[in-house]
């Protein structure tokens, strides 16, 4: 593990690691022993027939974004400021950060990033979307990521303003229900918490292990 972490800051990347703990048990010890902090996710595979369908879940309409549109970059700039917002406050409590908020994160994408992300948006190996309320824009956000028919859903976010009206829910349904439509059989997830996997719970998926994600410690102040 310490010679991969070099190995991933001599190539700029950052340290970070991803296993099945169900799989591996032993790495556990072994990451925090090497200084890593650890979060034990709760692993999911959704139920394809206990998706509910949209109509069921209710709430305001789910936007899955076109890589031929022309506001296709502000899109996924709008997606990446919502999630660096929701992601800032972890859980599923309300708060104070909104569109003000969301709208200073904003960062125009490099041309290259931009690029790259229509590029796989156009071949189905990445699908994002978006929750947009009137007068305030978009609320919350999600994307997955496809390899031939297996798919993860990550970065689901909503604005702690936003929070409790089951938006995670319906983006997280959207993606699924897209997912399925374009022939994927395995979609799987990885819930921050406990508590979050309950929403995913509501939207047909199920817990069948523990994923662990490492990364470095937060320096001591």
């Amino acid at each position: 593990m310490t010679a991969v972490r070099q190995r991933q800051r001599d190539l700029g990347l950052p340290e970070a690691f991803e296993w099945v703990h169900d799989n591996n048990p032993e790495l556990l010890a072994v990451a925090r022993s090497a200084g890593l902090s650890v979060l034990e996710a709760p692993l999911m595979v959704l139920d394809p027939t206990a998706l509910p369908p949209a109509a069921e879940l209710g709430g305001p309409a789910v936007r899955i974004l076109d890589p031929a549109a022309p506001g296709f970059a502000t899109d996924v700039a709008v997606r990446r400021a919502v999630a660096a917002v929701g992601f800032a406050a972890p859980g599923t409590e309300t708060g104070a950060a909104g569109p003000t908020a969301r709208d200073a994160a904003l960062v125009e994408l490099p041309v290259d990033s931009l690029d790259e992300e229509r590029a796989r948006t156009a071949a189905g190996g990445r699908i994002s979307a978006l929750v947009e309320m009137p007068g305030e824009g978009a609320v919350a956000s999600g994307m997955a990521l496809r390899v031939d028919d297996v798919a993860e859903i990550a970065g689901i976010a909503t604005l702690p303003s936003a929070r409790r009206r089951g938006l995670g829910a319906a983006v997280t349904a959207a993606l699924a229900r897209r997912l399925l439509d374009d022939g994927t059989n395995l979609i799987f997830l990885s819930a921050g918490s406990d508590e979050i996997a309950r929403v995913y719970l509501r939207v047909g998926f199920r817990r069948i292990g523990t994923a662990c994600i490492a990364e470095p410690a937060p320096a001591a102040l």
